[in-house]
């Protein structure tokens, strides 16, 4: 076994995480000089961070590559955000659950309420220098989950590759009425047009292949309830194309909806699996669904967990 690296700066000792194992017993093993008592109260008061995420969780799993950081002087505060919360972080990237409302990045007339100047205040607060890269977009109405890159090599890594990095992208939405179909696959051409509207042409000149696929999970008659995987990552895709079927997702608006039962866009990106561009670890991750989306239908159909 290669024996970690054990990098101390002032107040605080960083460990390279070699093997897969417990948090607790890593801690054992790595601090061996100090009682079981005192090791147990670094992660009970917050002095413990794991990929520069702060958990208290004793049974916490680490594996090679993690970095384990433990602070002796006070415990870490835990980033909080009404708008997003952060799942995971490394030294490339950050993965974060977006509420709906939130921009993913500025516009002409919004700077500052971005999940991209989020972030970059956060990653700043601990190195001046430190960036936040866009790495993809969730609209403003989107809840769900999101990629950062923490450089610009990583960016421009999983940008050039991003159909084979991203394995999987799943989204869940309420339509209005029910489509005929349990499963299906919508392939349509989408452009854009002066105004910014995104509309389904048979021009091939004029739009980019868009392919969907959805399951309808459940529907209580005026409303269904569905799965949708990306096979392609085009601007408004799961709006438009659902639109074009005749089932608008409700509360959408912009696309034809006349309803609104959850005063959203009931559209949430709520599965992400990738390939890590610099560790090549298959990572995967789950946003709950929103309450809201399931209250609409008998609960004992759902069979989808749920979060406010």
């Amino acid at each position: 076994m290669t024996t970690p690296k054990n990098k101390k700066e002032g107040r605080v000792l960083t460990f390279d995480v070699t093997e897969s194992s417990p948090l607790l017993e890593f801690l054992f093993a790595r601090m061996s000089e100090k009682s079981r008592t005192t090791v147990r109260s670094f992660l009970t008061h917050r002095q413990v961070r794991v990929n520069h995420l702060v958990t208290t969780r004793f049974d916490a799993p680490i594996k090679p590559g993690d970095t384990v950081t433990v602070g002796f002087e006070k415990g870490y505060e835990e980033f909080r955000h009404p708008m997003l919360r952060i799942i995971y972080e490394d030294n490339h990237l950050v993965v974060i659950d977006k509420k709906y409302g939130l921009l993913s990045i500025a516009t002409p007339k919004v700077a500052e309420k971005t999940a991209y100047h989020i972030l970059s205040q956060y990653v700043k607060q601990r190195d001046p220098r430190a960036m936040i890269f866009v790495l993809h977009r969730l609209d403003r109405e989107t809840s769900g989950l999101m990629i950062f890159a923490k450089s610009e090599a990583v960016q421009q890594t999983m940008q050039k590759n991003w159909s084979e990095a991203v394995t999987e992208r799943k989204y869940q939405a309420v339509v209005e009425g029910i489509p005929p179909k349990e499963e299906d696959t919508i392939v349509s051409l989408l452009a854009e047009n002066k105004a910014f509207r995104v509309y389904v042409t048979r021009n091939e000149d004029e739009g980019r292949q868009a392919v969907t696929r959805y399951r309808r999970v459940t529907d209580n008659g005026a409303y269904a309830l569905l799965d949708l995987e990306l096979e392609t990552g085009r601007k408004n895709q799961i709006r438009v194309q659902l639109a074009s079927i005749g089932h608008p997702v409700a509360g959408d608006r912009k696309y034809g909806a006349r309803t609104n039962p959850l005063g959203r866009v009931a559209l949430h990106a709520g599965k992400l699996a990738f390939v890590h561009p610099v560790t090549k670890e298959a990572l995967n991750f789950e946003s709950p669904l929103p309450y809201r989306f399931t209250s609409l239908f008998d609960k004992k159909q759902g069979r989808l967990p749920v979060a406010d």
